[in-house]
């Protein structure tokens, strides 16, 4: 139990995730404009921002998707390290591959029936 100067009293927490420490706000923060920008759709509309938790198919069917461009990004980031030039630049693959990882992830914990 932790209690604080003015007496109020929380559990303590031990086991919790804390996830302030886990993420840097300055890499969420450009995962957000990573996002928006890829936000505007071919025809010019654009999607919602939880769009991609949307599965096309089925959960494999969109992981099998995620792995393709997963390693796309992947190649990218690889090109940039070693000082070749990307499709388009190291953030856009470092982006890419957040954002696959994170879809990657998301489909197979549904597709475990995991519930939160």
């Amino acid at each position: 139990m932790r209690s604080f100067d003015s007496g109020a009293t929380r559990d303590d927490d031990d086991g919790k995730p804390k996830y302030e420490g886990y993420f840097s706000p300055i890499v969420i923060r450009a995962f957000g404009e990573y996002m928006l920008r890829h936000q505007r759709q071919a025809d010019g509309t654009m999607r919602d921002s939880d769009n991609w938790q949307g599965l096309f198919g089925t959960p494999l069917e969109h992981r099998e998707v995620c792995m393709d461009s997963l390693l796309r990004h992947t190649l990218d980031l690889w090109l940039e390290h070693d000082g070749f030039a990307s499709r388009d630049g190291i953030d856009e693959a470092l982006g890419g591959i957040m954002f696959n990882v994170m879809s990657y992830w998301f489909a197979l914990l549904l597709e475990r029936g995991e519930e939160f």
